[in-house]
């Protein structure tokens, strides 16, 4: 199947930094909005852009760590995805790579951090294995701690609302790993059907509605086939990959 195995270095480099910009200004715009005096039907919308903001950032770590964000310059790379994942949710860039490195080489076995142990077949018991995967205890307090000292900042140093903070800072995070679980992990990896090298299975959503639901990564058979591509490669990948199928 034909793909092309250099992504643009220059396009991944200004769509990372178009991401990462609408993250910073949603989130200044919405913290200073003055919920008391407008209506409310507009922060739902708010709530969820901020929610798609914030696994954009998630997903841009997730190709730094694949390289594909600034393929001929390493160290740009990763500093564009130790950034993502910090302003997505204080996360360790390196302990992250190491785990998704190890779903890579082991999806669907018992190495793969990623994966149910067979009695974590449920959504909400898989999702709290997948996320103690992430962070060790001391980590967690160590966010805990970072989260308070955010939260105090911003209340008494900048004059920030709870609220505002809440639904446009902190609910995002929380829906946001949510949305990357579901439709990265649980649904690609959760079938009795997803079998083979990748143990992975790809939605059949169309183009916009892969995009609205986690950026094409439910295209999860086609992630672990080419790994070196970018999320927005992996449309046409799919592409040529149900061609194939009709062709044969």
């Amino acid at each position: 199947m034909r793909h092309d195995p250099n992504p643009d270095p220059l396009a991944g480099v200004l769509i990372a930094s178009g991401m990462v910009l609408v993250w910073m200004l949603s989130l200044g715009l919405l913290l200073a909005v003055d919920l008391g005096q407008r209506q409310w039907l507009w922060v739902l919308p708010a709530v969820l852009g901020r929610t798609y903001s914030q696994t954009g950032l998630f997903i841009l770590a997730h190709d730094a760590i694949h390289g594909v964000i600034a393929p001929g310059d390493r160290r740009l790379n990763h500093a564009i995805g130790r950034l993502a994942v910090t302003l997505y949710a204080l996360l360790p860039y390196q302990k992250l790579s190491l785990n998704h490195w190890q779903h890579h080489r082991y999806p669907g076995q018992a190495q793969d951090p990623d994966f149910h142990d067979g009695t974590h077949r449920s959504f909400f018991l898989w999702y709290w294995r997948f996320m103690e995967g992430y962070m060790n205890g001391r980590e967690r307090a160590a966010m805990l701690f970072k989260i308070i000292a955010i939260v105090l900042v911003a209340r008494f140093g900048l004059h920030i609302a709870i609220a505002n903070l809440a639904l446009f800072w902190f609910v995002p995070i929380v829906l946001s790993s949510l949305q990357l679980f579901f439709f990265g992990t649980y649904l690609p990896h959760r079938s009795e059907t997803a079998g083979g090298t990748h143990h992975a299975v790809s939605s059949n959503y169309p183009f916009v509605i892969s995009l609205l639901t986690c950026y094409h990564f439910g295209y999860h058979w086609e992630h672990h086939e080419y790994p070196n591509l970018p999320w927005y490669s992996l449309p046409s990948i799919r592409r040529q990959q149900q061609q194939h199928q009709v062709n044969h």
